[in-house]
């Protein structure tokens, strides 16, 4: 099954490398699994991580993620059962 990431940002706030290293952090955890993930360019301090089209995370309602947060939400979309080894452990 084909997965896509896409990682909507606010340019206005400069968020553009917050976007990108979460984007190298999913990427690098779900390679084999996610055939596209996309960052794009919003406005009106907008954050949103979207996987196939739904919303997973919400900057505006949950704040700025923590990158394990949203790995474990990828995670439970793109390839649920499979452990994240230290991500999964709750703090």
């Amino acid at each position: 099954m084909t997965h896509r990431v896409q990682i909507e940002y606010c340019t206005q706030c400069r968020w553009l490398p917050r976007a990108a290293w979460l984007a190298q952090e999913l990427l690098t955890t779900f390679e084999t699994e996610l055939t596209e993930l996309s960052l794009k360019p919003g406005t009106g301090g907008v954050f949103v991580v979207r996987v196939d089209d739904e919303v997973v995370w919400d900057r505006r309602e949950q704040g700025f993620p923590e990158p394990t947060a949203v790995k474990r939400l990828v995670r439970d979309r793109v390839a649920p059962g499979r452990t994240l080894g230290h991500s999964d452990k709750q703090s």
